[in-house]
């Protein structure tokens, strides 16, 4: 067992709350990273984690639609995020992103 398995529930709460919202801040410091690279890379996205945060608060019975759960997550609306920094995803990133999906056995 971990020196974080060993935290009380709250301290444990706040501190992956802070790595969030870190992990967020670094999202948007680095908005030339694309949501298809990090698919290529890590198997999620900016979506995921909007995604993530809408069923975390469907399980807590809070009501958190997709487009509120991605405006937090892009700092803005998606539609505006989108257009500002979006590029058009490359024949090798769709590949690479065919390749992974292929890899794990499943193609969304």
């Amino acid at each position: 067992m971990s020196a974080f398995d060993e935290l009380d529930p709250s301290t444990r709460t706040e501190l992956e709350a802070a790595a969030f919202r870190r992990l967020l801040q670094h999202l948007d410091d680095n908005k030339d990273v694309q949501n298809i690279d990090l698919m290529i890379l890590a198997d999620f996205c900016r979506n995921c984690l909007s995604k993530w945060l809408v069923a975390a608060a469907e399980a807590k019975d809070e009501s958190l639609n997709y487009e509120e759960a991605r405006e937090y997550v892009y700092g803005m609306p998606y539609s505006e995020w989108k257009e500002l920094y979006q590029g058009k995803a490359t024949p090798e990133q769709l590949a690479a992103l065919d390749a992974r999906q292929a890899r794990k056995g499943t193609k969304e």
